[in-house]
């Protein structure tokens, strides 16, 4: 007996511009060196011995926290930018079209998808759906948040007159309350964005070996390769 042999078909789609690719690794790093210097500010070690004005441990813990800070900072307003004048693969984590029917069947098959109970992938040549929706919400927005409430702390350490005090510390510490409860809003939004970067991880692993398409190394070539016996669905690949 004959086996039947089916043809594979390989499609590569360039996606992400090297802007968006070299800023996701930078935040990559970024957010990873804010993630340890903020837990070791909010949980600090014990004290190390000796005379305290031989030491600087703690001091070069905030240096590292305030320059991972900046370059977040920094990197956030380059992305945004980049989102008008880049590909439209650039805006889609910044405009999900939830007005949309579509968008919601797509968000609501990727939770199907994740679950195990959906049998086929669909294949997309951006984020999926329920990965714009993820993102905008807890990166975008989170960060958004992160970046208020760190500059509204930073502004008490630069003291009434600077522009961090007067732009954010002067508004933000009454909005909240007092210090300290931004000190524990600010500790608890990182919770939230290390919960989201490890879900981020495991999806982006499990897509590249259960999907249709490469995850990973599209962030790394910015081309998406699809592994298919069938061609493209031309509804599935556009978002926009």
């Amino acid at each position: 007996m004959v086996e039947e042999i089916r043809a594979h078909k390989e499609e590569a789609i360039f996606v992400y511009q090297w802007p968006v690719r070299v800023w996701h690794w930078v935040q990559v790093f970024a957010i990873l060196a804010l993630g340890i210097t903020g837990y070791l500010i909010g949980s600090p070690l014990p004290s190390l011995s000796g005379e305290a004005s031989d030491h600087f441990f703690f001091g070069t813990i905030r240096y590292i926290h305030f320059v991972a800070a900046w370059i977040l900072i920094v990197g956030f307003v380059f992305r945004v930018y980049w989102a008008f004048v880049g590909n439209s693969h650039a805006r889609e984590i910044f405009l999900p079209p939830v007005w949309r029917r579509r968008f919601w069947g797509g968000v609501w098959h990727e939770i199907l998808w994740y679950a195990m109970i959906a049998k086929e992938p669909k294949k997309y040549t951006g984020h999926n759906p329920l990965a714009v929706l993820a993102m905008h919400v807890l990166y975008v927005w989170g960060t958004i948040f992160m970046i208020v409430t760190g500059l509204a702390l930073y502004g008490e350490g630069t003291g009434m007159g600077s522009w961090q005090y007067e732009w954010f510390s002067s508004w933000v510490i009454p909005l909240f309350g007092q210090s300290q409860d931004v000190h524990t809003w600010h500790h608890l939004g990182m919770w939230v964005i290390v919960v989201f970067v490890i879900i981020h991880v495991y999806v982006a692993v499990r897509e590249d070996i259960m999907s249709r398409q490469s995850i990973i190394s599209s962030m790394i070539s910015g081309w998406r390769m699809f592994k298919d016996d069938r061609p493209a669905d031309d509804e599935d690949l556009r978002l926009d």
